[in-house]
């Protein structure tokens, strides 16, 4: 099995290098609304349309986080396990209506 940071340098290679760190940063966050958008499409077309779910296809499409990551000098796997802190603090025994709610891991006031 591949390691995520071992991913994110294989999808590294298919970013266009060329651009300015600006247009890098935009291209990448685009890309991954993009796929989000078409991941969408096809779940909606599941529960609305009466379409199969293909995982496959969504495997294939959810994988741009990894370029945009790299774009804001992230490895992947600090995006996992921030993602997994987070998800910690804000469901401590697993997920409940009252915990979402209540999100502690967000600073109330701000």
């Amino acid at each position: 099995m591949i390691g995520f940071d071992e991913y994110q340098a294989a999808a590294d290679r298919t970013r266009a290098h060329d651009l300015s760190d600006r247009d890098a940063l935009a291209m990448a966050a685009m890309g991954l609304a993009g796929e989000g958008g078409e991941c969408c499409d096809h779940v909606k077309k599941h529960l609305f349309h009466g379409h199969a779910l293909d995982k496959e296809k969504l495997k294939k499409e959810i994988g741009d986080v990894a370029i945009l990551a790299k774009e804001i000098g992230l490895p992947l796997s600090a995006v996992a396990e921030a993602n997994v802190a987070k998800l910690r603090a804000r469901y401590p025994d697993g997920f409940s209506t009252a915990d979402s709610l209540a999100r502690r891991d967000v600073e109330k006031g701000t």
